[in-house]
């Protein structure tokens, strides 16, 4: 397919690019009730507790918290790629997808089932819930080739991740309501229902997706003697050989591999970090979680449609020096507070306005850019390949965070992600857009 037949291409329906983004709503409230804001501290202080007193930190639950992370993640990455493969050959993105989106609902539904004591429990139930969430997002990450034109595809991903903030926000809401906002161990029996009523939130917000979602492209008919299974391994195959064709996108999965890690160190550790360092009381917990939504909302939607204007690489880059400044501006926080007179939990409100419209910003940008740089007709595996660097980066960047807080502590581990991110704006200087955008579309026309 010529470039000129690619612009003239149909876009797809607003009902379809609603169903899309509604995914981001409705996931968004599992990786921000259960991963970073609410059951992350259930599990750490009330699951498996102090041990009588002798962990004020909590570095046992941590770690163990971030040992389920670094499974669900690994299972990712191995399962990822022949997914992707599969998708693409059998045009089953939606079969996947709704899959992936079941096993997420059920798994942490079943979050109800964990006891003070079960910590074991409460790990197998995170592998399965992440796995579950985390293959969606690759999933419905592969349909965003088919949405619109590239010049379009940093806009359209920026409102969708928008959209995502505010169904984080109005989870949190929904799962912190009356007897679920007090988090002491007396009121654990009605901490129980965090779990169930965030699979409801997700069961029913993603319903959009599945209605109105078309799946792209169409199925190939299996070979004889052959199995879905064998040929997503022999085009994953074939996919790794021909990587070399598009060394611009090796080596953007490369810088985000590194951006990624820190990006899931932030979103597992941000709100641990808050009550364990910074020791906030419950209403600057409550203001940070408001300011962080709307502020990512705006990095993503903002930066979406400045990346469409100055490109997606600079973009990319300006979001890494932005994380770099605020992962600095965390580890200072009691010195900025003294400079400008005002309390620790204030300065690091201000210090999580940056962070926020960070978040948003950079996860969209990733988002569009390996959606520019992949041929349609392989944008599930290309999509499964995006899901290993940045499930391998987290899962390498969470334990790795994990290990180095049990040692030096929490505070002295963060200053890690400041090299994850510098190291990240490093590796992207060579690739060029206009060169790897050439390709995928050279791909396309063979």
């Amino acid at each position: 397919m010529t470039q000129s037949k690619a612009a003239e291409a149909p876009k797809a329906s607003f009902k379809a690019k609603f169903g899309w983004a509604m995914f981001d709503f409705a996931n968004s409230s599992y990786t921000t009730v259960i991963i970073t804001v609410v059951y992350c501290n259930i599990f750490t202080a009330l699951v498996v507790g102090d041990q009588g007193g002798t962990d004020p930190e909590f570095r046992r639950g941590n770690f163990l918290w971030d040992i389920g992370l670094f499974i669900s993640y690994i299972l990712c990455v191995v399962t990822g790629p022949v997914f992707g493969a599969i998708m693409d050959f059998s045009a089953s993105k939606k079969k996947f997808l709704f899959m992936s989106y079941i096993l997420t609902v059920v798994a942490t539904a079943a979050l109800f089932l964990v006891s003070p004591g079960a910590a074991w429990l409460g790990v197998i139930l995170l592998i399965l819930s992440n796995f579950g969430f985390a293959s969606g997002e690759s999933f419905v990450a592969s349909f965003l080739p088919s949405l619109g034109n590239k010049d379009e595809l940093g806009k359209i991903s920026g409102i969708a991740w928008g959209v995502g903030y505010f169904g984080g926000l109005l989870s949190v809401i929904v799962a912190t309501l009356g007897p679920l906002a007090d988090n002491s161990a007396a009121n654990f029996e009605n901490l129980r229902f965090v779990g169930p009523i965030t699979a409801a939130f997700f069961l029913v917000a993603a319903i959009p997706t599945f209605l109105w979602l078309k799946e792209p492209g169409d199925a190939q008919a299996l070979p004889a003697g052959e199995s879905f299974i064998s040929v997503g391994f022999s085009r994953l195959r074939t996919t790794l050989h021909e990587v070399k064709d598009f060394r611009d996108l090796a080596i953007f999965l490369l810088s985000l591999f590194f951006a990624s890690a820190g990006l899931g160190i932030v979103i597992t550790y941000a709100f641990r970090y808050g009550a364990q360092v910074i020791h906030w009381s419950r209403e600057t917990e409550k203001l940070m979680f408001i300011i962080t939504q709307f502020t990512a909302f705006g990095g993503a939607i903002g930066f979406g449609y400045l990346q469409d204007k100055i490109g997606a690489k600079l973009t990319y880059g300006i979001t890494l020096v932005l994380w770099v400044s605020a992962i600095l501006a965390i580890f200072l926080n009691d010195v900025l507070a003294t400079m400008l007179g005002i309390q620790r939990e204030q300065a690091f409100l201000i210090v999580g306005c940056l962070a926020g419209a960070s978040l948003g910003a950079t996860q969209s940008a990733g988002r569009a850019v390996v959606g520019i740089l992949s041929p349609e007709s392989k944008s599930g595996e290309f999509f499964g390949l995006w899901g290993l660097s940045t499930k391998l980066a987290v899962a390498i960047g969470v334990l790795g965070t994990g290990a180095l807080q049990t040692q030096l502590g929490l505070k002295n581990s963060i200053l890690f992600c400041a090299v994850l991110f510098i190291v990240g704006l490093l590796i992207s200087i060579p690739v060029n857009l206009k060169r790897g955008e050439k390709m995928a579309m050279e791909h396309e026309g063979e």
